[in-house]
């Protein structure tokens, strides 16, 4: 059963924790994705960890009517969360990575929109309810956006950051300007 007041961990830490390869990669991808800790790092391996783990099963049970249904139901969650292209096949699901998920971040996504500079204002951003998905406000960084919700990610209604003339609204406008001239 467990304690109500202490909750099962939902990840796995590494077997060995002074491994220099595994925390030079985990420092880089928290700088990349801008992550808060490594907690958020072994959340995600366990995740993908978990889906893999389905797969197998779903892969040794494949001839089964449930399994088949089960595997068609898998595979449209993950196509819906954009993990996995449409029409992809159940073995692609053991070749994920922690980048698939990390992409699908809300932090990510802000970023890679536009609407912060950088990856930790995004996650600033949205823990303190500027962002909001179809008016709705979402203050957890790594809340996964199906595909259907990401073109409705943008600025909460009485966030101040809706304003055109806030002081970082006009600075992303003259950074994006300086890029496409960059690009040009």
């Amino acid at each position: 059963m467990g304690d109500p007041k202490k909750p099962k961990k939902k990840y796995s830490t590494p077997s060995h924790p002074w491994n220099r390869n595994r925390i030079n990669n985990e420092k880089i991808i928290i700088k990349q994705y801008g992550l808060n800790n490594k907690k958020e790092i072994w959340k995600t391996n366990s995740k993908i960890s978990n889906f893999a783990a389905i797969a197998k099963r779903l892969i040794r049970e494949r001839r089964s009517e449930q399994a088949k249904q089960e595997t068609e139901n898998f595979l449209t969650k993950l196509t819906k969360i954009g993990v996995l292209k449409p029409n992809s096949q159940l073995e692609d699901v053991l070749d994920l990575s922690i980048t698939n998920i990390l992409e699908r971040r809300l932090q990510t996504i802000v970023f890679k929109k536009g609407l912060a500079n950088t990856i930790k204002q995004a996650r600033q951003l949205t823990t303190h309810g500027h962002i909001a998905i179809n008016n709705k406000k979402i203050t957890i960084p790594s809340y996964l956006l199906s595909v259907d919700e990401e073109p409705m990610v943008s600025y909460a209604e009485n966030s101040s950051y809706n304003n055109e003339e806030h002081p970082e609204i006009i600075k992303l406008k003259k950074d994006k300007q300086i890029e496409e001239v960059k690009n040009e």
